[in-house]
């Protein structure tokens, strides 16, 4: 009888049935022949004979028109359940067969095979065309999905790429800015900052686009960044970094860290005239995965009346971007005045647990 299908689902319909489906089939004509054996009084070996071949008939049928419409499938059924019943008659009764079947008995036996041929060989007609039905149903979900993630990827990815040509410009400019403040000051530092600015700028220049960025490539540029500012202001600017060994490899938004260093030095050191302190640290929650990424000033903190820039709008985008919706960048006050931004997100606990000696 038709059987449940258990073939993978982008290889339907198939034109032959599997191995698995031949061993429920053998199943069912088993049970099937005990059951009317046990109903008619009858030895259960041609029972099972008759039973079997036209299982294996249905079996076949039902799969080799696996391409065609559903209802001409079932309708392979209905007209090879006689014409089986037929043949398993005529080969046991040989050369009787047309005495025996002109018999009631012969007729009665007939038809019971028939009726049960039917409604056996449609049930489970029935049970695997829905079946099959599911399983194109499903791989059909699969493949949409698949399609849906390939697509969100590839937006994201073209995401990134835009908001990091928003951050290189931004960049850029403020370094500028820097050469043009020194130059102007008169500062005998001008030459040697100019000269480590632009070995800071080759260095930097092949991570301006890198998909790939980590937070220990991200801290190696802000350190490179803020020892050139320190050069430019030695008595107004200190400096700590203070990131765990085992978070240099988790993925950071590429010049994210770099932004809001650049901000601390702009909006919180360089108005004030006594200077200030910038701490860059990281830590990591290792039951739960919580990542916390900061940048503290001690600088002239932000104002009532400051908004937010497009930097920060970019860092914000960008790390939802790279770590969902639940990631965010938060600036909180620092006493007695400063600012301190901070990163949340969150990574499997294994990213950020010490690696074992």
């Amino acid at each position: 009888m038709p059987i449940n299908s258990t073939t993978p689902a982008d290889q339907l319909p198939r034109s032959l049935p599997t191995l698995r489906q031949a061993g429920v089939a053998l199943f069912i004509a088993l049970q099937l022949s005990w059951g009317l054996t046990a109903l008619f009084s009858t030895a259960f070996l041609p029972v099972f004979s008759r039973i079997g071949f036209i299982g294996a008939l249905f079996l076949f049928a039902f799969y080799a028109t696996a391409r065609r419409h559903a209802a001409l499938r079932l309708l392979s059924i209905v007209l090879l359940a006689p014409i089986a019943s037929m043949v398993t008659f005529i080969v046991a009764e040989w050369p009787n067969a047309g005495k025996y079947l002109e018999k009631v008995e012969g007729a009665g036996a007939f038809v019971v095979l028939t009726l049960v041929s039917w409604i056996c060989g449609l049930a489970s007609a029935a049970f695997a065309l829905r079946f099959e039905r599911k399983a194109r149903e499903k791989a059909e979900r699969a493949r949409t999905a698949s399609e849906k993630d390939s697509l969100e990827r590839s937006l994201l990815d073209a995401r990134l790429r835009l908001l990091q040509a928003q951050i290189e410009p931004h960049f850029l400019f403020n370094t500028l800015a820097n050469i043009q403040a020194l130059v102007e000051t008169g500062s005998p530092n001008a030459a040697p900052v100019l000269r480590h600015l632009i070995n800071y700028l080759r260095a930097a220049g092949p991570h301006l686009a890198d998909a790939d960025a980590t937070l220990g490539k991200e801290l190696q540029l802000v350190e490179a960044y803020l020892s050139l500012m320190r050069m430019r202001m030695p008595d107004r600017l200190e400096y700590t970094l203070s990131v765990a060994p085992e978070l240099a490899g988790l993925r950071f938004p590429a010049m994210a860290l770099l932004t809001l260093v650049e901000n601390a030095i702009r909006h919180g050191i360089d108005p004030t005239t006594e200077g200030g302190r910038i701490d860059v640290g990281a830590r990591c929650d290792h039951a739960s995965g919580a990542v916390n990424v900061w940048v503290a000033d001690t600088g002239v903190g932000m104002s009532e009346s400051a908004t937010p820039g497009a930097g920060l709008a970019n860092v914000r985008t960008r790390l939802r971007a790279t770590y969902g919706d639940t990631s965010r960048l938060d600036l909180h006050e620092v006493a007695p005045h400063g600012l301190r931004a901070e990163c949340h997100f969150t990574v499997r606990e294994t990213e950020c647990s010490p690696s074992l000696p």
